[in-house]
């Protein structure tokens, strides 16, 4: 990933936020054609254009039909984070999800990539009955439209904002480097 290698190359830092991505969706998810609102049609080329970007990233991507609410994910990858964990959470939610096209809206689903990652399963259930990372999530919500972010993924450095799956050298130029 490009930001992986922007990392190895240069003393950047990332902070990871999360951002409410149609969180309107319900729980069992929805069709891709209804979120987007575009006939059946047109989706098969859409997600192949998003194959191409990510097969050339290295990323694994599966066409998929559904979409699902991921606020309990990013709450929980709030708790990974606390666990050390977070990057590999937010592998194995993007892998999940993705490629796998699990719900990752459903408490079960998310029990068993916490213990894929380390983490206890059956303290999922409590962590979001609790609602302990609630308010963090809610932050980095507002954080981002305060932003004005309505895409991702999207990058900041001093201000100035990277959104979508930019080249190497548009980062290399937004660090200062290109």
């Amino acid at each position: 990933m490009r930001t992986d290698r922007l990392a190895r190359e240069f003393p950047v830092e990332f902070r990871w936020y999360v951002f409410p991505l149609h969180p309107e969706t319900p729980e069992e998810g929805m069709e891709l054609t209804d979120l987007l609102k575009i006939p059946a049609e047109q989706l098969a080329p859409m997600q192949a254009r998003v194959r191409e970007v990510a097969a050339a990233e290295g990323l694994p991507l599966a066409e998929r039909s559904r979409t699902y609410n991921s606020r309990r994910a990013q709450e929980l990858g709030k708790w990974a984070e606390t666990r050390g964990v977070g990057d590999a959470w937010r592998q194995a939610v993007y892998r999940a999800f993705f490629v796998e096209g699990r719900n990752i809206a459903l408490v079960e689903e998310l029990a068993r990539l916490a213990v894929e990652v380390g983490l206890d399963g059956e303290a999922v259930k409590a962590v979001l009955a609790q609602e302990r990372f609630a308010a963090a999530v809610d932050a980095d919500w507002q954080r981002a439209e305060e932003a004005g972010i309505s895409a991702v993924p999207s990058h900041i450095c001093e201000g100035t904002r990277l959104v979508g799956f930019a080249k190497y050298q548009d980062f290399l130029r937004l660090i200062g480097r290109g």
